[in-house]
């Protein structure tokens, strides 16, 4: 992590595709973007297209599990930047639909590790990064409780739940924490849950993303 920038800088967890991708390049415009995700290629194709409108980025291709490696990002921004301006947090995993007595070991270990455990350990390596003036972004997706979504939505429900205590804790310091809902999208992780849906009338992650970013 050795370019130089004199843009405030935006790190987007999860930003290979869908709403991560679409927000790390709408920011681009504004924001030198320190883009994480697990997929090299993605990663690559986002920078592509970032260079495209004019900015830069810096790839850091990680596992947000995998704690380590995410410390080492931290320290890298912090020794080599001091610090970031945003935290765009859109990683999650979708596990597949499944009646809550079939959902399969695996499938629950990396939902919680991913959309629990990982938020759970991030805010602590990114808060001091953000400071007072910063901010972070969560992404809610209601489905606490919906039949067949047990692993995604309890996972989700509790990731969101942090970031709820985080904002709260935060209103009078900062950084500002803003949790928002985007409209349905035409996602893979949508298509994962509604394969047969007519995609149609989804919004585009691209469009989805300029609405939200009006928002804070």
């Amino acid at each position: 992590m050795t370019q130089d920038t004199d843009l405030p800088l935006a790190l987007v967890t999860g930003a290979s595709r869908g709403l991560g991708a679409a927000i790390a390049e709408a920011l681009s415009d504004t924001h030198h973007i320190i883009a994480v995700a697990r997929t090299t290629g993605a990663l690559e194709e986002l920078d592509d297209r970032i260079q495209a409108r004019g900015g830069s980025a810096t790839l850091a291709p990680m596992d947000i599990t995998n704690t380590q490696a995410m410390a080492q990002v931290c320290r890298s921004v912090h020794d080599r930047w001091g610090g970031i301006a945003t935290w765009v947090h859109a990683a999650v995993h979708a596990a597949p639909l499944a009646p809550a007595n079939h959902i399969a070991d695996g499938d629950w270990s990396k939902s919680v590790a991913c959309n629990v455990s990982a938020t759970g350990i991030l805010i602590p390596f990114i808060a001091p990064l953000l400071g007072e003036a910063g901010q972070a972004i969560f992404f809610d997706d209601a489905k606490a409780g919906d039949k067949f979504f047990g692993a995604y939505g309890a996972t989700k429900a509790a990731q969101i739940a942090l970031a709820r205590s985080w904002q709260a804790e935060t209103e009078k310091t900062g950084p500002r924490v803003h949790i928002l809902t985007p409209q349905p999208m035409a996602t893979a992780t949508r298509a994962r849950f509604h394969p047969s849906e007519d995609r149609d009338g989804l919004a585009h992650p691209r469009d989805e993303a300029a609405r939200l970013l009006t928002l804070i």
